[in-house]
């Protein structure tokens, strides 16, 4: 898994990443969420580099062999601990929910992955509701 420092925005965007492709399926609409949200300027990352963040994401899946739409919780522990700055928490929380929001289909995996996430770092996660 590729290594950042902590509280970077490229640990920070790599966790709203991990929650774009959650459910097995990253979808445009999830994409142009963050992007109209403005996730680059939110999360202090240089001009154009999510889409790279995301894809060295999905490599290090790859890698890992991780072939489902459910995400390992030690892996995403481990992610979480790489943001401990309590506003960045909840700007990757809002861009995550925000993002599995987007096409109007909040599967189980994604439910999961957002409330392990606000549970971990304390914070409160209204209005994630699953879709079958």
């Amino acid at each position: 898994m590729q290594a950042y420092r902590r509280n970077s925005p490229e640990a920070a965007a790599r966790i709203v990443a991990l929650a774009l492709g959650s459910d097995g399926n990253v979808c445009r609409a999830e994409f142009e969420a963050v992007s109209h949200l403005g996730i680059e300027t939110q999360l202090g990352l240089q001009a154009g580099s999510f889409p790279t963040v995301v894809r060295a994401l999905c490599e290090d899946l790859q890698l890992m062999a991780w072939g489902g739409s459910r995400v390992d919780p030690e892996l995403l522990d481990r992610l979480l601990l790489d943001v401990t700055d309590v506003e960045l928490q909840r700007k990757v929380l809002t861009l995550a929910t925000a993002a599995v929001h987007a096409d109007r289909h909040v599967s189980d995996a994604e439910t999961q992955l957002l409330e392990a996430t606000a549970r971990r770092w304390g914070l409160p996660l209204e209005g994630i509701a699953t879709e079958s």
